[in-house]
C-alpha cells in the first residue's frame, strides 16, 4: 500500500518527551505546594493536552483557579526546559526524510500546546517540510476529534475542500494513515476514516494498544518502515 499522506503524533511517537514533561509538572506541583510523582507515572497522564496533564497530576477535585496557577508555572518552566532530555526515537529522522524523498506528504497532529509543538519540530526536524504542524490551538478540539486530521488532509491536498486542483484526491480511504502511540491516536484515525498505525515504543503498553484494535501495530522502526515505505 502506498500512502499519500502520513499524519504523525508527536510525543511518544516521534519524540521521547516524557522526562521533560514529568520534570516540568513536578516542578510546578512542588512550587505550588503539592506532592510530586515518579517520572514513569507520567506516561499514563500525558496525551490529552497540558491542562488535563496538570489536572491528572493534582490531587482530586481542585478548583479551576488552582489548576490555572499550576498550569501557569508549568508552561513557564516547560517552554524554557523543553529540550533538556527530549530526543527523537532512533530512526525517526531518517524515516521522515525518506518519506519526504518518496513524495509522501507528512504532517503532525498533537495534543501538545501549539507553541511547544512548533518549537520541538523546528529543533529536531528542521529539514522536513511538514504540510501541517498542529498542536492544541485555541478554539480547535483535541484528538480524538477528527477535525485536526481533516484539516491536515486538506492542506496535504486530500479531500473535496483541498486548495487547488493539482494532486487533489477526494477519497481518503487507503490514502492517509495516522501513526501514534496511544488509544487517542487510534480513535482519531478511526473517527476520520483513515488507516490507524500504532507504535509500541511510546507511552502506552502494547496490551492497551492491542485492545484498541489498530489496523497495524508495530514494535520496531523496521516494521513501521515496511508499512510506510513499501
Amino acid at each position: 500500500m502506498f500512502f499519500k499522506e502520513i499524519i504523525f503524533d508527536l510525543d511518544g511517537t516521534l519524540l521521547n518527551t516524557i522526562e521533560d514533561l514529568g520534570t516540568a509538572t513536578n516542578y510546578a506541583l512542588e512550587q505550588c505546594g503539592f506532592p510530586t510523582h515518579p517520572l514513569g507515572a507520567y506516561k499514563q497522564k500525558v496525551g490529552h493536552g497540558i491542562r488535563n496533564l496538570v489536572i491528572n497530576a493534582l490531587p482530586p477535585e481542585q478548583s479551576d483557579q488552582t489548576v490555572d496557577k499550576v498550569l501557569g508555572v508549568f508552561v513557564e518552566y516547560y517552554v524554557s526546559h523543553i529540550d533538556v532530555h527530549t530526543r527523537p526515537y532512533d530512526g525517526i529522522a531518517e524515516l521522515l526524510r525518506d518519506l519526504q524523498t518518496a513524495g509522501t506528504k507528512v504532517a503532525i497532529a498533537s495534543n501538545k500546546f501549539q507553541e511547544g509543538t512548533e518549537k520541538l519540530v523546528a529543533e529536531f526536524f528542521p529539514d522536513i517540510k511538514f504540510c501541517a504542524i498542529f498542536g492544541n490551538r485555541p478554539g480547535a478540539p483535541l484528538k480524538p476529534s477528527p477535525e485536526i486530521v481533516e484539516e491536515a488532509m486538506r492542506l496535504g491536498g486530500i479531500g473535496k475542500d483541498a486548495p487547488g486542483e493539482a494532486g487533489r484526491d477526494e477519497n481518503a480511504e487507503g490514502l492517509v494513515a495516522m501513526v501514534g502511540d496511544s488509544s487517542t491516536d487510534i480513535k482519531t484515525a478511526k473517527n476520520a476514516g483513515i488507516t490507524s498505525i500504532a507504535v509500541s515504543w511510546g507511552f502506552r503498553s502494547r496490551e492497551n494498544l492491542v485492545a484498541d484494535e489498530p489496523d497495524y501495530l508495530t514494535d520496531t522502526m523496521e516494521e513501521l518502515r515496511k508499512i510506510l515505505l513499501p
